[in-house]
Parts: structure tokens; C-alpha cells; sequence
């Protein structure tokens, strides 16, 4: 059996790897497109990450991330960390990530699991190591739920990532207009 912090780092690395797989193959475009009324797109969900990464596992622990991320500054403009702006390129946005992956890492591997912490924009601050990985393995799977989806909205791809599908091998246009017809069956009016 593994240790507790080796198994929610693989749950955390599992989360990691799919929003910046869901990238892959995709034009600029794509990649920077909202997709969603609210504007979810996968560049900025990648973005959001990395800020959270950096908060969590840098601040919260008094751990600084060397880097500055106006995004998130006080005078910043509402969901600034959620889409790339023309000037943060792709390369840059990825490279954040990967590098607030290994400052999150750094802190994960030098701390106790009950290693105290402080959130101070949550209404009970206090918190563990612990408590901060299940945090943060439930808010990148969330993220993850969306990539999935704005990704198969941007081009039809689908899957959790490159060498595991976990998706029935079954006609998905076939699939989707069954589903389509029993939900008419209940349309109102």
C-alpha cells in the first residue's frame, strides 16, 4: 500500500496531466476559444491552475513563487487568471504551469502532511498540507471536467488522455441521438 502523500500526489499529477494533455493538437485558436456562455477555454483553465497551484502551495505555506502574477492583483480585472491575453502565449502559460507544478511539488515534498497553513480569503484559514492536496486534487479534477467537455466542443476529441480513453468503444453520433430522442420525450410544450 502506498504512503497517504504518494497517493494524493498521483490523484494531484493524474488531474495535472489531463488539463495539459487536453492542449495538445490544438490551433491557437482552439486552444483560446471560450466555449462556454461564462467562457470557459482550455488556455485559461490551464492559466487558472497554475495561479492556484501557486496560491496554495506557495502562500498559503509562506512558500513565495518567484514570479509576479498580476492577473491576481487586487486591481485586476474579474477572471483575469481564467483566459490568456493576446500577449501570454501558450508556450508562456504552459511554462507557468510546469513551473508552479514544481514549486507546488517542492513544498508537498519538504512538509508534513499536517504541516500548518493559513488561507486567509477562506472563513476557517487554518489548514493542513493535508487538507490542502484533497483541496486541490478536487479543484484540478473539477478543471479537468471542463477541459473534457471544451475540448470536445473545440473538435470533437474525447477521452480521459492520450493512451486511456475510458469511453465505451460505441457510435457516438449513434449514441447521441438516442440520448437526444429520449430527452424530446420530456420536452415541455
Amino acid at each position: 500500500m502506498r504512503d497517504p502523500r504518494s497517493e494524493l500526489l498521483r490523484y494531484l499529477r493524474d488531474g495535472r496531466e489531463v488539463i495539459v494533455w487536453k492542449l495538445e493538437g490544438l490551433s491557437e485558436y482552439d486552444a483560446r476559444r471560450p466555449l462556454t456562455p461564462t467562457g470557459t477555454n482550455l488556455l485559461g483553465l490551464v492559466k487558472h491552475l497554475a495561479t492556484m497551484e501557486v496560491g496554495y502551495f506557495g502562500e498559503v505555506f509562506d512558500r513565495p513563487f518567484p514570479q509576479p502574477m498580476p492577473w491576481i492583483e487586487e486591481d485586476a480585472e474579474p477572471n483575469a487568471d481564467m483566459w490568456a491575453t493576446a500577449e501570454e502565449s501558450r508556450a508562456e502559460i504552459l511554462d507557468l504551469h510546469a513551473r508552479a507544478v514544481a514549486h507546488a511539488d517542492a513544498t508537498i515534498a519538504a512538509l508534513a502532511l499536517d504541516a500548518p497553513g493559513r488561507v486567509p480569503w477562506w472563513t476557517t484559514p487554518d489548514v493542513t498540507l493535508h487538507r490542502i492536496l484533497v483541496h486541490m486534487i478536487a479543484e484540478t479534477h473539477r478543471h479537468a471536467g471542463h477541459a473534457d467537455i471544451v475540448r470536445e466542443l473545440a473538435d470533437g476529441a474525447a477521452g480521459h488522455r492520450e493512451a486511456v480513453s475510458n469511453l465505451p468503444d460505441v457510435d457516438p453520433v449513434a449514441h447521441r441521438e438516442r440520448v437526444e430522442q429520449t430527452a424530446l420525450r420530456f420536452r415541455q410544450g
